[in-house]
């Protein structure tokens, strides 16, 4: 099977797994855990902020730090299709009691005359009161768009002296890297709080971290304890966290160039489906219509594995268990399907 269902599912490579299998431990509650500590040092040197913290997953991270942002009763604003209120079933409202309104953009990039005129700093007694800002980049069912650093410098110079902050759903943040070849620090230095993913694009089995203000990041550990997110001997996965880092970066283009490849062969089948011009990471969106279930079903029993995003919407996503031979044979089965009536 060519799995492009997601880039969450790639394995450990050798070099990774002897990482974690000769990583030093110890009690990450404790704050004791070289490993953990030497990852959250290097994440937020990387991202440019004062701390970090090891999460067990990017949900968490983005509840963790749109909460230390947002008390209950007010409000995080963001874009329709984002990961925090299409894919975290609900968190920050079931477990910290925070609403959310959306603005909605193609590629689900930033609307500042949109935010402009949504963003309520204090609301009085009758509305409710805008706390946080959250963007997501790349954004993930906007089919892997990047938001346009000018969009995100521009957005830090609405909120300043408003007491709104701005929270990163960085979770492919170094796919945004290496399309534009921006640094994370530079896409990162508009934003109170940055999450980015691990296990995603990198490769890592398991894993996010939230960066941001010492303080803030202080607070999100007490809450990941409260959450039940506290580490123990982490230190073996943290490893991997940091092999991934080091060897998994400087190669996501190829996965961008897999999905452009993959674009290509089913735009050469039907161009309405796909436009590979739009295709900027390692996710590809074809707009399919009433015969995405087919789409999906036909292409599992041909080898290859998709996933609806939406009605229509049939989402693949390139990683790094998937090499340029497997790129191209997914295209070309999908296109045969898709000249298929």
């Amino acid at each position: 099977m060519i799995d492009l269902r997601s880039d969450t599912v790639t394995r450990p490579t050798a070099g990774m797994l002897a990482a974690m299998a000769s990583a030093e431990t110890g009690d990450d509650v404790y704050g004791e855990d070289p490993t953990v500590n030497a990852l959250e040092e290097q994440v937020a040197d990387v991202l440019g902020h004062e701390a970090a913290l090891f999460t067990v997953t990017g949900s968490m991270a983005n509840v963790l730090g749109v909460s230390v942002w947002a008390a209950p009763g007010k409000e995080v604003l963001c874009e329709a299709e984002a990961h925090i209120v299409r894919a975290e079933q609900g968190a920050h409202a079931a477990l910290n009691g925070v609403t959310t309104r959306t603005w909605s953009h193609p590629g689900g990039l930033v609307d500042l005359d949109a935010v402009g005129r949504m963003m309520v700093p204090d609301a009085g007694p009758y509305l409710v009161s805008t706390a946080a800002i959250a963007v997501e980049n790349t954004h993930n069912f906007g089919g892997g768009s990047v938001q346009p650093l000018a969009d995100l410098r521009a957005l830090r110079a609405l909120v300043s002296g408003t007491g709104v902050r701005l929270h990163l759903d960085g979770a492919r943040l170094f796919n945004a890297q290496a399309a534009t070849g921006v640094s994370v620090k530079e896409i990162s230095a508009p934003f109170d709080t940055v999450s980015i993913c691990l296990s995603k694009g990198l490769g890592a089995p398991v894993g996010s971290v939230l960066a941001g203000p010492a303080d803030a990041i202080a607070e999100a550990r007490l809450r990941r304890k409260r959450l039940g997110g506290g580490w123990r001997q982490a230190g073996v996965l943290a490893a991997a966290g940091r092999y991934a880092l080091d060897h998994h970066v400087e190669r996501l283009h190829e996965d961008h160039a897999h999905a452009r490849l993959i674009a290509e062969l089913v735009a050469d089948a039907d161009n309405a489906v796909v436009d590979p011009a739009g295709v900027e990471t390692n996710i590809i969106v074809l707009n399919v219509g009433e015969s995405a279930q087919r789409l999906v079903a036909e292409a599992r029993a041909a080898g290859v594995l998709t996933g609806m995003v939406g009605p229509g919407l049939v989402r693949l996503i390139t990683h790094l268990d998937v090499n340029t031979a497997q790129a191209r044979k997914a295209g070309e089965i999908l296109a045969d399907l898709i000249r298929t009536p």
